[in-house]
């Protein structure tokens, strides 16, 4: 029972997040040419800086390695398969772990989907400067890493703190110099 209490909060982030990241892409597909761009109407000035695009993608996250579709599509499984075989090893304090593989599980899965359906292609649509077009599902893969970077940073620093603190007060010392033997006899 306690495993499907847990797979349950790594099936609701991840579900969450792809049926966002999914629903998005639909929009931009269904209302959006390819290679033409969205503003809601008053926002007109943002327009060199960001902008919904319809844009498609056969690399990785962000437009990298363009063509080796097949190469993430089998990198998806495998790590949709790990993350999934990891998550019950993760302490349940950790939390913030487990939302980075939630966060990190949904991204791999949004973009297989749209490779398996897409004959391996990716729909991206956010454009911010010249940032690479992305999706949410490569946004999330990205917080998902952020996140996981920041809780072990964290969790490292406070470990560091716990050891530094028990070491600065050893038991029975509080502060007093400890008598050192030098073979000698004690003199009074």
């Amino acid at each position: 029972m306690k495993l499907v209490k847990m797979y349950s909060v790594l099936f609701l982030i991840a579900g969450a997040i792809i049926a966002l990241d999914q629903w998005t892409k639909a929009l931009v597909r269904e209302n959006i040419p390819l290679g033409g761009s969205w503003l809601p109407a008053g926002w007109e000035a943002l327009m060199p800086y960001a902008r919904i695009v319809h844009w498609y993608n056969t690399g990785a996250a962000f437009g990298m390695f363009q063509g080796y579709s097949w190469v993430f599509t089998i990198l998806a499984f495998v790590v949709a398969g790990l993350i999934i075989y990891y998550y019950p090893q993760v302490a349940g304090m950790d939390w913030w772990l487990r939302l980075a593989l939630g966060m990190q599980l949904a991204g791999a899965l949004g973009n297989l989907i749209d490779r398996l359906m897409l004959e391996g292609k990716v729909t991206d649509f956010i454009s911010v400067g010249t940032f690479p077009v992305f999706n949410v599902a490569d946004a999330s893969i990205s917080v998902g890493v952020a996140v996981l970077l920041l809780g072990t940073w964290i969790k490292e620093w406070g470990a560091e703190e716990k050891t530094e603190a028990g070491s600065e007060s050893a038991p029975g010392t509080h502060g007093e110099e400890t008598p050192v033997e030098t073979g000698e006899p004690a003199r009074e």
